[in-house]
């Protein structure tokens, strides 16, 4: 049996089939933190910043949209607002996330900005060829050029 105290201070006594679930829950997310920390650095994509060619096959409304990669964090604009978060590549696919994002209204941009906010968010399937990547996922796409 175990006791949990709460963030008030109280006791609780629970079971320990509550206690299983519970160490689990407490130790996956601290691997995940592990692994995400060693995924985007060591990628060939760390450090590199593209421009947006085409948004679901329109060219971008905003002059300037871009992605750029950090080591473990990416930042991206289509014009108005900026978007960021962790990011690492598995399996061919980019897992980027949670984003932090500004929330401005810009005339013109937003159906673009939702566009990508839910590209990156899919887990997109990554392609680079050269000086040119294809990202693609649930109904979305972009195209991108290196700087």
């Amino acid at each position: 049996m175990a006791v949990f105290i709460g963030h008030t201070g109280e006791s609780r006594y629970i079971g320990q089939a509550m206690f299983r679930v519970a160490l689990p829950t407490m130790i996956l997310p601290l691997a995940a933190c592990a692994f995400a920390a060693a995924g985007g650095p060591s990628s060939p994509l760390a450090q590199t910043r593209w421009r947006f060619t085409a948004i679901d096959a329109v060219a971008p409304v905003a002059a300037g949209a871009t992605l750029e990669f950090q080591a473990g964090r990416l930042s991206a604009s289509v014009g108005c607002n900026g978007m960021g978060g962790e990011w690492r590549i598995e399996r061919g696919r980019l897992i980027a996330g949670p984003f932090v994002s500004t929330q401005m209204w810009c005339e013109g941009v937003m159906e673009q900005e939702r566009a990508v906010a839910t590209l990156l968010a899919g887990g997109p399937e990554v392609k680079v060829n050269g000086t040119r990547m294809t990202l693609t996922s649930g109904g979305h796409s972009a195209q991108l050029v290196r700087d």
